[in-house]
């Protein structure tokens, strides 16, 4: 790698996204191709989520991608949170449409107009679904899988027949999404709800995770939306209760995207490239032949009978026996960030062994041909733990708790921008005026990421006023 991640993490994540083959550039401004690599930890995410909402009982569903105008005008907050982002189709077969149609944001507005008319009774309630599907926010700035103007996401939608069970959805989901974040990626993040300023355009309340990545920002890893009976009341969602009254239903909403790609390359990667998480790695393991292993047929033989072993063991593995140098070969499965490399030569087969290195790992360790099949998937599992108590690590490394004022806020950047190190995440008062939060991020950069559940600490008084503070915020600037 070239470019090191202290010196300009941005290029160093451009530079490694690049060169492992996980995405290119589209025709299109702000679009990306996601390459088989990347596409694939997709498909493992989608997996896991997809086993988790089957046991909630939620089921897929899909809806169209093209959203009428009037349907956004129905929840007045929400156009206004997502009119600056709306792509719009305009004609269709060469004739202006009569309504203009948008590229879907999210699908409040189509899941609303189609729940008003599935749901009649208390007996159809609840009702939940999740879409896997693409959206499209025509975003400014962009950076590929965690800001681009069209990304691949989850969004489940769920009416129940009160605040109670619906606010019950909400905090499951995102319960649901810290567990298979950490649990599958090894991310480690911050459970909390979103300021006023921050929350889902028409949402009651708005709660999120938030990861940190190596060089201290946040990322969003997801987001769970109580929304009441503000949808309900524009889409008309109103069922028959039991006291046979017609009442409004209470809806939520909740989502996860790509951008837990981009995070976890953010949080687990290195000078030398991308470091996977065996969990989501497309190639858990490499296989290698070493040596002069072209005048030994045998050794590209035995390699054979360990991958079918392997892969009878359900483990993802790959045979490279391509004429690159052994060298080459090592650099490319560093940079692509395959949790193990298995080395096997002549002098190897003479010790009835192979040589194993792992990618989070210095050193290579000698392992018993009669032992590598119960090694490989113990060694896999040892490794998943190991990077998130790595990113928990550099998490609380560079977790900042002291700070109490607003000079000492930008102390501590100015302070760290000259040590070349990150100002990371600051634990804050805040007062609960919005006035306050705008300035904090006028005069620093940085935003409110949620008021976390369980603080390490909790703040008396606000960061910027000094005035008792009604909230215990996490700031940090963020992608």
């Amino acid at each position: 790698m070239s470019t090191l991640q202290k010196e300009d993490f941005s290029a160093w994540y451009i530079q490694t996204i690049k060169q492992a083959d996980l995405m290119d550039y589209s025709p299109v401004r702000g679009c990306i191709i996601f390459k088989p690599d990347s596409y694939e930890i997709w498909e493992h995410i989608q997996e896991e989520f997809n086993a988790r909402f089957k046991e909630e009982g939620i089921r897929n569903a899909y809806f169209p991608m093209l959203i009428p105008e009037s349907f956004f005008t129905k929840e007045k907050d929400h156009i206004e949170g997502f009119s600056p982002e709306l792509p719009w189709v305009t004609e269709a077969a060469g004739e202006k449409l009569e309504e203009r149609l948008a590229l879907r944001p999210t699908s409040e507005t189509m899941i609303g107009t189609a729940f008003s008319d599935w749901i009649n009774s208390y007996r159809d309630l609840p009702m939940e679904i999740n879409q896997w599907a693409n959206v499209f926010r025509w975003e400014k700035k962009t950076l590929p899988f965690l800001r681009t103007s069209e990304f691949l996401w989850q969004e489940g939608h769920t009416a129940h027949t009160d605040e109670e069970d619906a606010r019950k959805r909400t905090m499951r989901m995102l319960q649901v999404y810290k567990e298979v974040i950490e649990e599958l990626l090894a991310v480690p993040v911050y459970e909390g709800q979103k300021t006023p300023s921050e929350r889902f355009a028409g949402a009651v309340d708005t709660f999120s995770v938030e990861a940190m990545m190596k060089d201290g920002k946040a990322v969003q890893a997801g987001t769970s939306h109580y929304m009441g009976t503000k949808f309900a009341e524009a889409f008309d969602i109103k069922y028959l209760n039991r006291d046979n009254e017609h009442v409004y239903a209470h809806t939520t909403s909740w989502g996860v995207s790509t951008r837990l790609i981009g995070a976890l390359i953010m949080v687990h990667g290195d000078d030398q490239g991308l470091v996977l998480p065996p969990k989501v790695a497309s190639k858990q393991v490499v296989l290698m032949p070493v040596g002069p292993w072209k005048k030994k047929p045998e050794i590209v033989e035995r390699l054979e009978v360990l991958q079918s072993e392997l892969k009878s063991a359900g483990i993802r593995v790959h045979l490279d026996d391509s004429d690159n140098s052994p060298g080459f070969k090592f650099n490319e499965w560093e940079l692509k960030g395959v949790p193990m490399r298995i080395e096997f030569g002549p002098r190897d087969m003479e010790n009835n062994q192979v040589m194993v290195k792992m990618r989070d790992l210095s050193d290579k360790v000698a392992v018993s041909l009669d032992d590598i099949a119960t090694f490989v998937p113990k060694a896999l599992a040892d490794m998943q733990v190991r990077l998130l108590e790595t990113a928990r690590e550099n998490r609380k490394a560079n977790e900042y708790t002291n700070i109490d004022t607003l000079d000492e806020l930008k102390a501590h950047i100015e302070a760290k921008k000259a040590e070349g190190e990150i100002p990371g995440f600051v634990l804050a008062g805040w007062d609960g005026e919005l006035e306050t939060e705008a300035r904090i991020k006028e005069e620093t950069g940085f935003t409110t990421r949620n008021i976390p559940f369980n603080p390490p600490v909790e703040k008396t008084t606000c960061i910027v006023s000094g005035k008792p503070a009604k909230h215990t915020v996490w700031l940090a600037r963020a992608y």
